[in-house]
């Protein structure tokens, strides 16, 4: 990880979790297993990467200040909910994340069921808080039936079918590289970026969204149970559909690379990309 990402992440992520501490509800407060459910999974560790793009999209757009932090932490309640609902039985059944049992193995499918429902649903309400219903309706396209629950529904439909890099493609833009753009077009319009400065981070997004999946499916094929922190080869268990599947192993790694170097050239030169182009390499050079 470059020192700039390492030290973006050591600055922002106490801040993050201490923000995350007070907008979700206390475990002691009833109903308590539901309360307990969310925490769990919120704080089950993880990257924290989507807040911290929202983060550094709203002051590489000119914005200053705490205010961010709140809508921010949204997105990662929102990343929190839907790792709760495809992690799932019905879904793509895994009984671990980052090294942990996964929600629904600690709490049960109701309950987690029922704490992904709350999460999605705090998000909301903390989105709403901004001001901007700009961002509350990119936000709800982003994670619904033209993003990622349409993205879950076709990664579904595909296990066991012959598939194609478009139909993969599909897939991977909308159940991952979706968020991935909501989190930056949340900062960017808190911070009233113009029209150009908009569509420059919403296509840098997308293109590390499409890479930061098509890595996440190669590191399936790794076997690194510790690093990757969730079940191995659970794609090809479920006979899901990836790039790997779709292109070769090889092809996949230079898909990626690609929309990587994509991502950096999208960012206008006369503003701070630093941060955002240590992200887009970090996409591409994770281990987990």
């Amino acid at each position: 990880m470059k020192d700039i990402l390492r030290k973006a992440i050591e600055r922002e992520l106490p801040q993050i979790n201490n923000y995350l501490d007070k907008l979700l509800p206390s475990e002691n407060a009833p109903p308590e297993i539901v309360h307990k459910a969310m925490r769990y999974s919120v704080f089950s560790g993880g990257k924290r990467l989507r807040p911290l793009m929202t983060i550094e999209s709203f002051r590489w757009a000119g914005g200053s200040g705490d205010e961010i932090y709140p809508f921010a932490c949204a997105i990662e309640i929102i990343h929190a909910y839907s790792l709760i609902h495809d992690d799932l039985p019905a879904m793509d059944d895994d009984d671990f994340r980052r090294n942990k049992p996964t929600c629904h193995k600690v709490f049960g499918e109701a309950i987690a069921i029922l704490a992904g429902d709350a999460l999605h649903a705090l998000a909301f309400e903390i989105l709403a808080r901004s001001g901007k219903v700009e961002i509350v309706e990119d936000v709800a396209k982003a994670i619904g039936t033209y993003g990622l629950v349409g993205g879950q529904v076709a990664d579904i439909e595909f296990e066991g079918c012959d598939v194609s890099e478009g139909d993969v493609r599909f897939i991977h833009e909308r159940k991952t590289g979706a968020l991935f753009t909501a989190a930056v077009r949340v900062g960017a319009i808190f911070a009233d970026a113009d029209e150009n400065a908009l569509n420059a981070i919403t296509n840098y997004a997308k293109n590390v969204g499409l890479a930061f999946q098509i890595t996440d499916d190669l590191l399936d094929l790794k076997g690194n149970l510790k690093k990757k922190g969730s079940n191995i080869y659970s794609d090809l268990k479920l006979d899901k559909a990836t790039y790997p599947r779709a292109v070769g192993k090889e092809r996949a790694f230079k898909i990626a690379e690609k929309l990587v170097q994509d991502a950096k050239k999208v960012l206008p030169d006369d503003r701070d990309n630093e941060l955002l182009n240590a992200i887009a390499d970090f996409v591409l050079e994770r281990t987990y």
